[in-house]
């Protein structure tokens, strides 16, 4: 069974997220767990205080070395994979996901104010990741999408293991769009109908047309990746 540890200045953030749904169903069932630990557990003085003003000056406290050192000592083994959430990191993506499911079990750290003393990182961390170009006020929001996204890739946790074919980003694509099976009538709708070759039931077609779709949705949204995808075919 794989494991999940989220050591956070905030605790109460990390938990509710598993309490429904899918991932709540796959923890009752035994397929993965979860624990939350609160950094402020490992301050070593009376006021629970864990951060101090940088080195040099600057704005915003930093979150000290040897209390999230202690926090490691304590609760990581030789089989811990421990991931810091960080602005200043590579961004993760879908093959993160599909190769970090096969981890025993993963401590995500999370950042709070301006950071972590990079010292601690450099000691600890086996991976750092980002989600993106963009600011939060703290790496638990970072931390459930990367659980999210791994421990869905987890043997059993989808109902439909077949959830997991055809998905945004296999390939460098993006998912082409989809459309339910039914539809009450509604003149919005109308002239919004979906390709004809999907009720045909000729899977072939489907497929070749659902990859066009890809493509273009890909070279329009993304052509960072579209270039990639380009480049792989061209290879062949």
């Amino acid at each position: 069974m794989s494991k999940f540890t989220f050591l956070s200045l905030f605790p109460s953030l990390i938990l509710p997220y598993f309490s429904d749904s899918i991932l709540s169903r796959a923890i009752k069932n035994g397929l993965f767990e979860v624990e939350a630990i609160d950094l402020r557990e490992f301050a070593d003085n009376r006021h629970n205080k864990v951060d101090e003003p940088q080195i040099g000056g600057g704005a915003g406290q930093v979150i000290c070395a040897d209390v999230i050192d202690r926090a490691l000592s304590s609760i990581a083994t030789p089989s811990s994979h421990i991931i810091f959430l960080t602005p200043s990191a590579p961004q993760f993506c879908q093959k993160d996901s599909i190769r970090l499911a096969k981890k025993e079990h993963i401590i995500f750290v999370c950042g709070r104010y301006e950071g972590f003393d990079e010292r601690v990182v450099e000691m600890w961390a086996d991976e750092v990741f980002c989600i993106g170009d963009f600011i939060l006020t703290g790496g638990e929001l970072p931390a459930l999408s990367l659980c999210d996204s791994i421990a869905r890739q987890i043997g059993g946790v989808l109902g439909n293991e077949d959830s997991l074919c055809g998905e945004s980003f296999e390939n460098c694509l993006l998912e082409a769009p989809i459309f339910a099976k039914t539809l009450k009538k509604d003149e919005k709708f109308e002239k919004k109908s979906p390709p004809l070759e999907f009720f045909k039931g000729n899977h072939s077609k489907i497929s070749s047309l659902k990859l066009n779709l890809s493509e273009l949705r890909t070279k329009y949204y993304r052509p960072d990746l579209y270039q990639k995808w380009k480049n792989h075919k061209d290879r062949k």
